[in-house]
């Protein structure tokens, strides 16, 4: 099925207008255009350097629900490095359909591509994006950052656990659902990957030419094109500053010999919980939290580390060390011949304290129980 953006070209018809960027043509369409003859466009959600996101009505569905038509524009040089943006675009789309599982992922609806442009149609979910609701509501306590992380944690382990690291996690990528209050992740980093040029070898070049993710939240490894897990881990550690403090990160000072953002004068929480954030942010990748999990372990181990740091106190072993007369029972229990190797030891004790005297009469006793002991 051929899209009515054929039929009717930006330049002409007042459905549509140009955005001129370098290198490139990107067509924003006005509200009224449809997509497909099926998805008509509302308004603009969004624009960026990789396209732009509408907010439009599928019309094939009844009552026409709303949902998302993100346009994705490919830098390409060429005709053929665009035949293989659109195969890697496809390849991305159908890793986001699995993802879209996920309540806290939004559902891939359809995906298609119009002559250099891509597109991802997406549910849409009606709420704030955590920047809105930080500059309307304020910035937010110690409690609501851990519970933030308690519920936005697990979304990224699922999709760690599928081998994919979203690269973009930040407050405007965050909505918290009007409905039901779940936090939702959006605009992963991987399908934008995918629209950088391609070289004429027919190798992606993506890793070694493009930078995927955002100035500030992106660690130092990300910046350096090596992306890993735990890039994830940071970027949600300055999403947790960003809540607590209503500062960007490039408000923040920098240590300038470790890189390490200085944060902890502009905020007060418990000195656990900022260690907890220090190690998210920490500029080494190998000193940082390596999954969700290890945060979450954390995180659920907090309320009792005082108990726990309470029993594992202990006296100096000297002090606690048993006397030679001491027998320890073996998983609380002592054998008959235990009990009078025992009693021995302690009579014979008690006759080097009360001197000869007592020494004959305990002595003939002790024979007395030492016989009888091995003749039981």
């Amino acid at each position: 099925m051929q899209d009515s953006l054929q039929h009717s070209s930006p330049l002409s018809s007042p459905l549509g207008r140009l955005s001129r960027q370098p290198g490139r043509r990107q067509a924003v369409h006005d509200p009224g255009h449809v997509f497909r003859d099926r998805y008509r466009i509302m308004r603009v959600l969004a624009s960026g350097g990789f396209g732009i996101t509408y907010l439009a009505q599928d019309q094939h569905l009844p009552s026409s629900p709303l949902c998302v038509v993100k346009q994705l524009c490919p830098k390409v040089r060429n005709p053929l490095a665009l035949e293989r943006a659109k195969r890697r675009f496809r390849q991305e789309a159908k890793v986001l359909a699995k993802v879209g599982s996920h309540s806290q992922i939004p559902r891939l609806l359809d995906y298609f591509t119009i002559h250099k442009d891509f597109y991802l149609v997406q549910e849409y979910i009606q709420g704030d994006v955590l920047t809105k609701e930080v500059r309307r509501h304020g910035v937010q306590s110690e409690i609501q950052v851990k519970r933030f992380l308690k519920d936005l944690l697990p979304v990224i382990k699922f999709i760690h656990r599928r081998r994919i690291i979203h690269r973009d996690i930040k407050p405007p990528n965050i909505i918290r659902c009007k409905q039901d209050g779940r936090l939702v992740l959006i605009d992963f980093g991987a399908v934008r990957e995918c629209l950088v040029d391609v070289g004429h070898s027919g190798n992606y070049q993506a890793p070694l030419t493009q930078f995927v993710g955002t100035p500030g939240f992106a660690p130092p490894e990300q910046q350096a094109l090596r992306p890993t897990f735990a890039s994830d881990i940071y970027a949600l550690g300055i999403t947790c500053l960003f809540m607590l403090t209503g500062k960007t990160p490039i408000e923040f000072d920098t240590d300038p010999a470790s890189g390490r953002v200085l944060w902890q004068d502009l905020v007060q929480v418990s000195p656990r919980f900022a260690a907890l954030i220090d190690k998210m942010i920490e500029p080494d990748g190998r000193e940082r939290y390596q999954s969700a999990d290890e945060v979450l372990r954390v995180l659920a181990l907090e309320p009792y580390q005082d108990s726990l740091a309470m029993g594992l106190s202990h006296k100096p072993l000297g002090s606690a060390r048993p006397s030679a007369e001491t027998v320890v029972p073996i998983q609380g229990y002592l054998s008959p011949v235990q009990r009078q190797a025992a009693e021995i030891r302690q009579l014979r004790s008690r006759q080097r304290r009360t001197g000869p005297k007592g020494s004959r009469s305990l002595g003939s006793r002790s024979v007395m129980l030492s016989s009888s002991s091995f003749h039981r």
